[in-house]
This record gives structure tokens, sequence and C-alpha cells, in this order.
């Protein structure tokens, strides 16, 4: 019998080879553990014990990558485990020329950095992490604002190119010092390739070049994968980046798993809504990987759900998940 190793049934599942079993993974984000570097650890360490998943995405608040140039934020009790944003420290247009890159040897980026060697660590090496990259544009929007950023970016484009220049330096020094610790590759969070927010061409000048500069520094590493956050996303506009996975809601969007496959070059992710896992029994999730095996014929997939599961889903529904791929 063959011996498969989590690396060796991701990897067959992105070259569209038939595994032992599909592949598997869930993350969530985990509030006010992700304010400490050893207890971040100790979440995901135990997430991993509990349920064997075949990869652990490391999740920490969306603001780990901006705090440090002064953003503040809270945690008030939502249900997907995000913090609140109280403080934007870009006020005005000139602010963007005024960052600075981080030094991801301080501050939060240093924290994450430890819980990144610690996840490691406590995981040892048969199951592979990935640390979690949110897109400059991501970042941008952290630090000014959603209205704020997209004025700026339409009346003031050189002083925001100027900004993305420096958010992109930033996450490459954070990058190179997050591979030091063992990790596999990256989960890199892209939230503004949606048709409501910006324009096509917008996305092409102020997204897609720094994309490339951050997924360009990870092609040394074997398990890159794209989220393609949110509805109504321009999926075309990024399915061709060079990536092992891509992951986008599935079951929210017009991008079939079906669909998503015939644009990208890895395998998909995905299969499963969040929110019928967060029904009080598993009947919908069964339903729903029935459908994605259907429409998979079971290559290609790793099953999952399209975006982080809430942090009081029910544990019954996460362990029928988790027993359905055994099957």
């Amino acid at each position: 019998m063959t011996d498969w190793s989590k690396r060796k049934r991701l990897e067959a599942t992105v070259a569209g080879d038939t595994a032992d079993r599909l592949p598997v993974a869930l993350w969530r984000h985990w509030p006010g553990d992700d304010q400490d570097a050893a207890e971040l650890a100790a979440s995901h360490v135990k997430w991993q014990q509990d349920y064997d998943w075949d990869l652990i995405k490391v999740s920490p608040s969306s603001s780990y990558c901006v705090l440090d140039w002064g953003v503040e934020d809270r945690w008030v009790g939502s249900l997907e485990g995000t913090r609140e944003y109280t403080h934007y420290p870009i006020k005005l247009p000139y602010d963007w020329e005024a960052l600075k890159p981080l030094d991801p040897t301080q501050g939060m980026l240093a924290t994450q950095v430890e819980a990144l060697r610690l996840v490691g660590q406590g995981l040892g090496q048969e199951t592979p992490f990935i640390a979690t990259i949110f897109a400059p544009l991501a970042q941008a929007k952290n630090l000014a604002g959603d209205e704020a950023m997209l004025h700026n970016m339409r009346r003031h484009p050189d002083s925001f190119h100027k900004g993305l220049v420096t958010i992109t330096e930033s996450t490459l020094r954070f990058i190179e010092k997050a591979k030091e610790t063992g990790i596999s590759g990256i989960f890199y969070a892209v939230q503004h390739a949606r048709y409501p927010v910006m324009s096509r061409d917008e996305y092409e000048q102020f997204g897609r070049p720094y994309d490339e500069k951050i997924l360009a520094a990870v092609n040394d590493l074997w398990l890159n994968l794209l989220h393609v956050h949110s509805t109504e996303i321009m999926f075309t506009a990024v399915a061709d980046y060079p990536v092992q996975y891509v992951n986008w809601h599935d079951r929210e969007t017009d991008i079939s798993l079906a669909d998503g496959l015939e644009h990208i070059m890895g395998a998909a992710s995905g299969g499963v809504s969040r929110w019928s896992l967060y029904h009080d029994n598993p009947s919908q999730t069964m339903s729903e990987i029935e459908h994605a095996l259907a429409q998979t014929n079971g290559r290609r997939l790793m099953l999952g759900t399209g975006c982080v599961i809430m942090t009081n889903t029910p544990l019954r529904n996460v362990r029928a998940l988790r027993e359905a791929v055994e099957r």
C-alpha cells in the first residue's frame, strides 16, 4: 500500500492525479489568541491535533501587518472572529508617501513570525503550514478605510502608488522572515478583485502589479494558496496567478468549482458553504460535498469552505466534514 503523506496527497491533487483520498482543511480566526504568539500557535496546534487537517493555514488578525504603522483595532465579538478597526493612520493623500517599510523583527510582525515558528515546532514535519499574507490593496484599505482608500486611489494615484510600493516592500521583508520558520507557502488574500469595489482596469493598475511581486517572492515554496474574497469577483483577472490552490466563495458566487477549474492551473479549495456548516446538523454540508464531488469527479479539489468558518460553528459539522473524506 502506498504511504500517502500530506504533502504527497496535496501535490497529487494539484497535478490532477488520484490520491488515496481528497485533502481537506478548514481554517478560522482565533480572537484574543491572535494578539499573542504562544497562544495563537497553541490554538493552531490543538486544531490540528483534534482534526488532522492536510494543511494548517495560520490565521492572524487582519491588522497584524499594519498595526505598527499606527492602526488601532479591538475585539467586539464578531462571529467570524475578526476585529473592529477604530483608528486609521492615513488621513491625507500624501500620508501614503510618508510610510516606511516595517521591520519584521519588531512589533506585531515579530509576534507573528514567532507564532509561525511555534506552529512549525508544534506540528512537526508531517503537517504543512502556510502564512497568511494580505494583498497590498487589502492592507491599504486597513490603513485608511474603504472610502478614503478608493478616493485616494482615484484622485491621487501617484501618492497612492508610492504607498503600495512601501506596503509591498514591507510584505516582502515579512515573507523572508516567515520563510525561516519553515512555512510551506502562503495564503494570499485578495479582497479587491471585485466589480462592486473597482473596475478591472483599476485592478490591473493598482492590484495585479503588486500581487505579482509578492507571488514571485514565494515561487520557491510548494504550497501557495490564493484566496479571492467575497462575491461578484473578477475571477479571470487573477485565475492565472502562479499558485497551487485557489480558494473562493464558490457556494456564494456565480463561479462554481467546475467553472473555476477551467481557468486555474492547479487545484481548487472549497466546495462547502461556511453557512451550511453553521447549521445545527451536517445534512446540508453532506449534500454540498456530494455536489462538489460530482462537479470535480474527485480531482483537483481540496475540500473545505470558501472562507473562514464561524468561531462558534457546531463541532459536529466540523467532524462530519473531516470524516467525509475518509469514506
